[in-house]
């Protein structure tokens, strides 16, 4: 059923000004360890929020709000947001934030953690994932919260512009790999547009690009998405070998690899990147 988009009801989100004088009050600098970079544009925002088609019942899970600047776009639009925030100075001052700048009626609530460490969330099981994701932890944490809560649907998540280009890779691209197999078992993931270091602050050396997606069921197989992943991990750890010769270790040994995959119905010359996920999961199963 296609999903209708809620109009945005207006807030008052946060202007570059905004954020730079709450950053100084609480007396926050932005971290490279914790991959900072606060998104200073309003317009910004507001197109990530458009991309990911929420609706007012979807809830939101959003990792590293930072000061808060997506978190109210997204508050525009759905009715309930949690956020996961591992700044402990930050997600004390979201809710001051959500509560003064948000409309009316909507539900905040904040979960102070490493996003790759949640395991459950306060309230509602959430539907939708909408996050400026640190770069540094980026696919990690996007195939955490995929794994973890099966209950989300669809999303958006902005990463540095080469992270985006694997994670929607296809077989035979030359940034198809792990990243693209992995994301490709929970979801359909798409480009859905660049972003430009201006909008940031501090301003980054990269660009940034926006990944949007859409849950799919994971591909009909008796292996366990462990024993697929095992597969994927092994067949890219040497990209340059023909999976006769990458998967020897993972199969017990060369002509081992060889039996499993001719059960599988794959070429052992063929390397790991011309396969799709539903490959993998074959060669998996086969080599129970």
């Amino acid at each position: 059923m296609a999903r209708v988009r809620q109009e945005p009801l207006t807030s008052s989100l946060l202007s570059a000004r905004d954020v730079r004088e709450l950053a100084d009050r609480l007396g926050v600098r932005p971290t490279k360890q914790l991959g900072q970079n606060f998104v200073v544009d309003a317009n910004t925002v507001r197109r990530i929020v458009r991309v990911a088609e929420l609706t007012a019942t979807d809830v939101v899970v959003e990792v590293g709000p930072g000061l808060g600047s997506l978190t109210l776009a997204l508050l525009e639009v759905a009715d309930r947001v949690v956020a996961v925030e591992i700044d402990p100075v930050l997600a004390a001052e979201l809710p001051t934030t959500v509560r003064e700048r948000a409309r009316p009626g909507t539900s905040f609530d904040v979960v102070l953690a490493d996003a790759v460490q949640v395991a459950e969330l306060p309230g509602p099981a959430p539907t939708a994932l909408v996050a400026n994701l640190p770069y540094n932890v980026a696919v990690p944490v996007l195939l955490t919260m995929l794994q973890r809560f099966d209950s989300l649907q669809h999303g958006v998540v902005m990463v540095q512009s080469e992270v985006a280009d694997r994670l929607v890779a296809g077989p035979g691209s030359r940034t198809y790999g792990v990243p693209s197999v992995k994301t490709a078992w929970y979801a359909q993931a798409r480009r859905a547009g660049s972003v430009p270091p201006p909008v940031f602050w501090p301003v980054p050396r990269v660009d940034s690009g926006l990944v949007a997606f859409t849950r799919r069921p994971a591909p009909s197989t008796a292996a366990t998405r462990e024993e697929v992943f095992a597969v994927v991990d092994a067949a890219f750890a040497q990209r340059r070998k023909t999976l006769r010769a990458a998967l020897a270790t993972w199969a017990g040994s060369p002509a081992r690899a060889e039996e499993v995959l001719r059960a599988a119905g794959v070429d052992p010359q063929t390397r790991g990147e011309q396969l799709t996920v539903a490959d993998f999961a074959r060669i998996a199963e086969a080599g129970h």
